[in-house]
This record gives structure tokens, sequence and C-alpha cells, in this order.
């Protein structure tokens, strides 16, 4: 077998024996669809690509793509007289519906919604086989390679399929894993000082989705508060969730210690040990993790200049490998635990409410790029046991899109539509 999983991959083939941990992409194609012609589109750069046959052995922890024909799953379905909806209850289909545990496997799944003279396209795929940026750009290579008058006229594409793992990061950055290591005691205190989550290991971990749209003036106006805060988008996005989410942990003010609200953030470190996302297709993620008291009538602008000064001290002292060398312990727990205990033992010992995962398609999607007005990207990532509710972030010309997934057995709908009105009053509040 030719690859070798990382840490990140291999914690996310366990964590899909509790539940699938699929992610899906949705772009809008401004031109009219024909099933045929994009099927065939679809399989041609899988097949250049090289990224088709592909062999998973879990135990070993390694994988292979052998080739040969691509023989894609193309479901296509009438918009009617909403085409987001029908888009939005297929990503939650898809986001339930598992892939084969082992062994040889398709790890790609398409899909179109008709919207008159365009349609959404969506591709679901087994989340341990690449990051956001990789399913971004083998998007955008389908929509070149659609819209072109021959399939041979799109340049192609060939990228490495077998990256390295994260031994290079660690021995590159020795230092700070060991300091990683020594400050393990303060985020276990962090985490024992953090208001824990629901989780119901007796109910089914079914995920449902929303999305919420944010026009380009008002993400103009976030973008503008940034420069003008000096904090990340991020910094921001992690802010706005924490204010939204606090109404839902009320008893956190009676409780005795766990007093803080946490939520993580996704972060991708292929450009600490690996090539660009054209080149190298995979996963290289990592996360790092915000706690805060979050007390009642906060400023915005106070919570999120307070998150930066935690995150720019996470990113200066590179303690997201502590997060992966914590993930490498969890994963020796993992074997000693019985199934009914895997569920909630995250949610009990690294308490977080919520995750964020930013991805911004402009740079990597110039195809997308030219197709015009009305192109849009839609994002849904899968929740894990890890936090009942994940909001994906994508930005694309200028539109802001929010991808929504949550356990509906620990965050209901009528919750989760709470949280991201709450978020969208943030958004505006800065417009």
């Amino acid at each position: 077998m030719q690859g070798r999983l990382n840490l990140f991959q291999a914690t996310m083939l366990r964590w899909r024996e509790l539940h699938p941990y699929n992610a899906v992409h949705v772009v809008t194609v401004g031109s009219a669809l024909e099933p045929s012609r994009l099927r065939t589109r679809i399989e041609s750069r899988l097949e250049t690509a090289r990224l088709t046959g592909l062999v998973l052995d879990r135990r070993r922890r390694r994988f292979d793509y052998r080739g040969g024909p691509a023989a894609i799953e193309l479901t296509v379905l009438a918009g009617g007289d909403d085409p987001l909806h029908v888009a939005e209850r297929e990503i939650e289909r898809q986001l339930n519906l598992p892939f084969p545990r082992d062994g040889a496997f398709m790890p790609f799944r398409f899909f179109a919604v008709e919207a008159g003279g365009a349609f959404h396209l969506g591709l679901a795929y087994d989340h341990f086989i690449a990051g956001g940026d990789s399913i971004a750009i083998l998007l955008d290579k389908v929509v070149e390679s659609y819209r072109s008058e021959a399939s041979a006229a799109a340049p192609p594409w060939t990228p490495r399929r077998y990256p390295s793992t994260y031994a290079r990061l660690f021995l590159r950055h020795a230092g700070f894993a060991i300091l990683g290591l020594r400050r393990m005691p303060s985020l276990i205190a962090s985490c024992r000082r953090s208001y824990r989550a629901p989780c119901h290991a007796d109910r089914e971990a079914t995920i449902a989705f929303l999305s919420r749209r944010v026009a380009a003036a008002d993400f103009a106006a976030l973008v503008r508060a940034t420069r003008d805060w000096g904090v990340t988008l991020n910094d921001l996005f992690l802010a706005m969730l924490l204010l939204a989410l606090a109404p839902l942990a009320r008893g956190r003010n009676q409780a005795h210690h766990r007093r803080e609200l946490a939520a993580a953030s996704i972060m991708n470190v292929r450009g600490e040990f690996e090539r660009d996302a054209n080149d190298t297709f995979g996963q290289f993620l990592a996360s790092l993790r915000v706690s805060h008291p979050v007390p009642p009538g906060i400023d915005l602008r106070d919570l999120t200049q307070e998150i930066h000064a935690e995150t720019a001290r996470i990113k200066a002292e590179k303690l997201y490998l502590q997060t992966l060398l914590a993930l490498g312990w969890a994963g020796f727990a993992w074997r000693f635990l019985r199934p009914d205990h895997r569920r909630c033992f995250l949610a009990k010992h690294y308490a977080i409410w919520a995750g964020v995962t930013n991805l911004n398609a402009d740079p990597l999607c110039p195809a997308l790029r030219d197709a015009g007005p009305g192109t849009e990207y839609l994002r849904a990532v899968p929740t894990g046991p890890l936090a009942p509710i994940v909001f994906a972030i994508t930005t694309f010309g200028g539109i802001m899109q929010i991808g929504v997934s949550f356990r509906a057995a620990d965050v209901g709908r009528e919750l989760a539509e709470s949280v991201a009105t709450e978020f969208l009053r943030c958004v505006r509040s800065l417009a």
C-alpha cells in the first residue's frame, strides 16, 4: 500500500465507526444541466487525476489508488420552486449516508440539482481522504471540463496522491512539540473550566443541516472590522460563534467550576511541510481551541480581540501540535473504551460547544471565478463526536456562505436556527 494516513485521518476513521464522517461541497454552475455530459466530464477528471481504484486498509492505516474506470454515482434532482432547499436536503442525506468502511470503494459521490438555466453541483466525500482545499480544486477542474467544448480542451491535472504524514511536521518543529507536551496541563485545566455540551450516547447521531448566506456588502463590513481591530476573520468568526452559543449554555452561570464556553477551529497546516493544493491531493488538518467566560454584555470587538490574543499565542507557539498529540493519546485510549462510551468520550474530556472551519475558495477556483455572476460555493462538514454543531464558512466572489451541521439528538433544529440567527445578527451589527 503506497500511502499512510496521518494522525487526523486516522482519527476520522475512528469517528466514522460511530457515524458516517462525510463532507459535502456544492457549487452553482451557470450553465444548463446535461447529465450525460456531466458524468463523462467528472469521470474523465477523476481518471486523469488518478483518483480512482481506492483501496483502504483500515487496520494498517494505509491506502492506495490503483486506477481504472471511475464509474461514479451521480444523482440528478429536480429543483422545483426552491432548488436551494432541495440541495440542502440532499446535503443532509449525503452527510448521513455511509461509505464502505474498508477495502476497495469510490470515496466520492456526486449530485446535481436543476435550477432553471443553471444547476447546483454537489460532491460528497469520505472526509478522511481529503481536506477542503483539495476538494475545491477538484470541483473547479470538473466545472472547467464541463464548460469546455471538449474534455481534452481542459488542461490536465495530475496531483501527487500520497503526501507526507505528520512525522515531518513534528521533526521540523520538535522544540514546539516538546513545548506543547509541557503545556498539556494548562489545556487540561482549560477543558475542566469549560461547560460541557449536550451529548446523548443512547440516541442516533444523525446530522441535520441548514445554510445561511451573507451578502457582499455585509461580508465587506466584516473584512473592514478585522482590519480596524487588528484581528483575523477566523478570530471574528469564533467570537461571533461564542456570542451566538451563550444563550444555549445558560447552565454555566450556576456552575461552580465549568463557567467558560469553548469552541474549536480547524486549521490547514499543509503549508508547514507539504506542497501547494494544486500539486498534492490530500488532507493536512489540525485544530485550535479557545475558551472564554463570555460574560453578559461583552462587546463583540473586545471579545474578538481577546480571542485574537489567544489564537496568536497558539500560532506563535505552534500549540496546534499539542492538539495533534492529544489526538494520538485519544486514539490509544479509544481501543480500551466500550462502544457505548466512545460517543461522548471527547465531549466529556475535551469540552467544546461548536467548531468552525473557514475556507476562502477564490484562490483555489479560477474556473469558477471565470464562470460569471451567480456562481456561489456552499460547504457542509460532519460534526463527529467532538462538537454538536459546526459552522462551515466559505467565502467566494465576495459572498459568504454558512453551512451549519448539527447533531439532531443534541441540538434540535430550532436551537440550531437560533444560533445561526444570532450569528447573523452579529454580522449585521458591523454593517
